[in-house]
């Protein structure tokens, strides 16, 4: 009987541990938020995500209906709060935008998406 408790407690140890290690950072919300129409441009993108990210290979950049880079260059991990990744925008005229993101989580797993927004007057 004490074999099977200690096969049973070994089980429930390995596939909690599994469920862990395939856990990846997804995207939560994000402001402006995904698919939206914002009535001036905002002076931030912000993004949060399902786990705390590894600063240094998570990005996310802004592109114009013509694929040309309009953010500030400037994302970064908020090191008061690991799951948010923003970056600064400067005044965006009426159009629609894409928002391209590519992070890897503190497991070291990367994920990556996009999604459109609109600005308007």
């Amino acid at each position: 009987m004490r074999r099977i408790y200690s096969l049973l407690l070994v089980t429930a140890l390995l596939t909690s541990g599994a469920a862990a290690a395939l856990a990846h950072a997804f995207l939560d919300h994000a402001l402006p938020a995904v698919g939206s129409t914002s009535h001036g441009s905002p002076p931030e993108l912000r993004l949060w995500f399902t786990q705390e990210l590894e600063p240094a290979f998570s990005t996310v950049k802004v592109v114009d209906a013509s694929g040309k880079q309009v953010d500030k260059g400037d994302a970064s991990v908020d090191p008061q709060d690991r799951k948010l990744l923003k970056v600064s925008l400067p005044p965006l005229a009426p159009g629609s935008y894409k928002v391209m993101w590519r992070v890897t989580s503190v497991d070291t797993h990367t994920t990556s998406g996009s999604f459109p927004i609109q600005i308007v007057p």
